[in-house]
């Protein structure tokens, strides 16, 4: 039986898939805040799950080595642009995407503790008037260079880099619990392949893409602001982060 995987169609996930279609492995295109549901219900084996749905999880799933979406230090696909300073937001609606599900949480932990801002609210993006803006992934990447109205930016990677000196973790590789190890190794293999042979791929394009307005030299920069594999570093900051969500006291 294939393997189905989960696919979020940005930019920084692609290398992951570069060697799966070769492979016989089958993925469904999913918004961050479905892949969580999708793996639970058994629709998809393994996907690239966002960090906070991955502590929701807990039991049952499992690791898929450590493939993961992390930044050094500028994320660059998740931004934050506001009317005002970050640290005058008190009081703030601040406007997400529905597809979010870390980058949300990753700015309350931010406002409450580095900020120590505790009165602001999350809106939709359809509610507006609103003082901020919250974007993530292939949207953030089209708007890298600020949004009109809103005259302050800020990289939610750098944000915290600069506070606690470590990178952070978006999202790691997770499979059901019940996955067949045989399997299992065969998307590892996939997994290690595709990204040398991916990532090698976006450092040596020779077109723009358009759809992201950016041209070849953009994304590699934006590739080499990431990591895709857990390290010491990247450990010690899942654990602080899920420390911080535990300490100012919500899921």
């Amino acid at each position: 039986m294939a393997i189905t995987v989960g696919r979020v169609n940005y930019l920084h996930n692609e290398p992951f898939y570069f060697d799966m279609a070769r492979r016989g492995v089958d993925w469904r295109d999913l918004t961050p805040n479905s892949m969580a549901e999708a793996i639970r219900s058994g629709d998809i084996d393994a996907a690239p799950v966002p960090i906070l749905d991955c502590f929701r999880l807990g039991d049952s799933i499992q690791n898929v080595a450590g493939f993961c979406i992390a930044s050094i230090d500028r994320a660059g696909s998740v931004n934050l642009y506001s009317t005002k300073p970050i640290e005058d937001l008190n009081d703030a609606r601040i406007a997400v995407i529905d597809d979010s599900v870390t980058a949300p949480k990753l700015l309350e932990v931010l406002l409450k503790l580095k900020y120590s801002i505790d009165s602001f609210e999350f809106v939709g993006i359809q509610d507006q008037p609103y003082d901020a803006l919250l974007l993530i992934g292939n949207q953030a990447l089209r708007q890298r260079r600020g949004v009109r109205g809103f005259t302050h930016t800020y990289d939610l990677g750098q944000e915290w880099n600069r506070w606690t000196g470590l990178p952070f973790v978006f999202s790691r590789w997770v499979a059901r619990q019940d996955m067949d190890s045989k399997d299992m190794a065969l998307l590892e293999d996939i997994l290690y392949v595709g990204l040398e042979d991916g990532v090698d791929a976006l450092y040596h394009l020779n077109e723009p893409r358009d759809e992201l307005l950016m041209l070849p030299r953009d994304v590699v920069n934006h590739i080499q602001g990431l990591r895709y594999y857990i390290g010491l570093s990247e450990r010690k900051s899942i654990n602080q982060f899920q420390d911080m969500i535990a300490q100012i006291g919500s899921e």
